[in-house]
């Protein structure tokens, strides 16, 4: 008897010791929330933030089991969360104030902006005359069917001076963009850079006969993709919606500390996917839309909510708000950390 009393003492001491020494052990015994986050369009590495996250174990230290669909455009996802059918989706912030400009919008918003500038630009032939906004007047422009970029034209023209009528509009699939570029059929697409651009090159067009007109240059607003989240979530589990935060920055900065790894979680998922592509595609978008000069001053995720106003003022020259929705409709910034938590060097 005092045997088997000796062993139990030991065996709850080992224990004890060990929870001390592996606590990691116990928080891998707690159940995951299953959420899900839906991209707006196919995969490709501007998505790479949240598939190292969810590749790296990022998402399940936040206690996360976080699944992946891809569908057709912001407005199905953004859709998707209004419906709860998806708890996040990440999408095109300025599709969002669209959305919520209508009268019986849910009241989704933004959490989490990772392209503080947005992709929208003209990618043009420099051998077509074009080597500035100011030349695209009286030009052809490829434009796709679901093209989200042309619909801030107006306010991009407005701000440089160009009358909107003077583009040449030449409305074809998004399919075709590119093509239809490389073989001279048009003298610019309308698109995202990070997009057409990086496609391009790979199609062969020389390098020195592109140049890429980004709208943020040329006085626009607008930031670009952020990560949404359903109201009803958001109220019932705050903590999961910061845990899923927290995550997202922790993908971010792996990315651009260590952009061919996160490049190839993204590659690995992909079908026919091609590395030294998407390399580039990350690259660009981390330059281009995330570490920008106001991300390194004050830190990855938020708004500069004056800039955010002016924007929606900008969609407002070509969309005709039910009411205009303000930036405290668009973005919520209370499941953000403090700066220090946010500030990437």
């Amino acid at each position: 008897m005092m045997k088997t009393n000796a062993l139990r003492c030991f065996l709850a001491v080992l224990a004890a010791f060990a929870a001390v020494l592996c606590p990691a052990l116990a928080d891998d015994a707690k159940p995951q929330l299953s959420v899900q986050l839906s991209f707006d369009r196919p995969l490709d590495a501007s998505m790479a933030p949240f598939i190292a996250a969810i590749s790296r174990g990022m998402f399940a230290a936040e206690g996360l089991s976080v699944s992946t669909e891809f569908v057709g455009g912001s407005p199905e996802a953004i859709a998707r969360v209004s419906s709860g059918a998806s708890e996040f989706a990440f999408v095109d912030i300025n599709e969002l104030i669209r959305f919520r400009s209508k009268a019986d919008a849910v009241p989704v918003k933004a959490v989490f902006v990772l392209f503080n500038q947005s992709p929208y630009a003209f990618v043009v032939r420099k051998s077509r005359g074009i080597r500035a906004l100011s030349d695209i007047a009286g030009k052809t422009v490829g434009v796709a069917e679901s093209d989200l970029s042309i619909r801030l034209w107006p306010a991009l023209a407005k701000q440089s001076g160009i009358k909107p009528s003077s583009l040449k509009m030449y409305r074809m699939s998004a399919a075709v963009r590119e093509p239809i570029l490389s073989a001279g059929q048009v003298d610019a697409v309308a698109g995202f850079s990070y997009l057409s651009a990086v496609n391009l090159r790979d199609r062969g067009v020389p390098a020195a006969d592109l140049a890429v007109l980004r709208y943020n240059d040329y006085g626009c607003e607008a930031y670009g993709f952020a990560v949404i989240v359903n109201p009803a979530f958001a109220a019932s589990k705050p903590d999961a919606v910061k845990g899923f935060v927290r995550a997202a920055i922790s993908g971010t900065h792996f990315s651009i500390r260590s952009p061919e790894a996160a490049t190839g979680d993204v590659v690995s998922r992909m079908d026919g996917g091609i590395h030294d592509l998407e390399l580039e595609r990350l690259r660009t978008v981390i330059s281009d839309n995330i570490l920008t000069g106001e991300v390194r001053r004050n830190g990855i995720g938020g708004v500069d909510p004056a800039r955010l106003e002016r924007s929606i003022d900008q969609i407002g020259e070509d969309y005709q708000f039910h009411k205009r929705p303000t930036a405290t409709d668009i973005f919520d910034d209370s499941f953000l950390p403090p700066v220090g938590g946010r500030l990437i060097n």
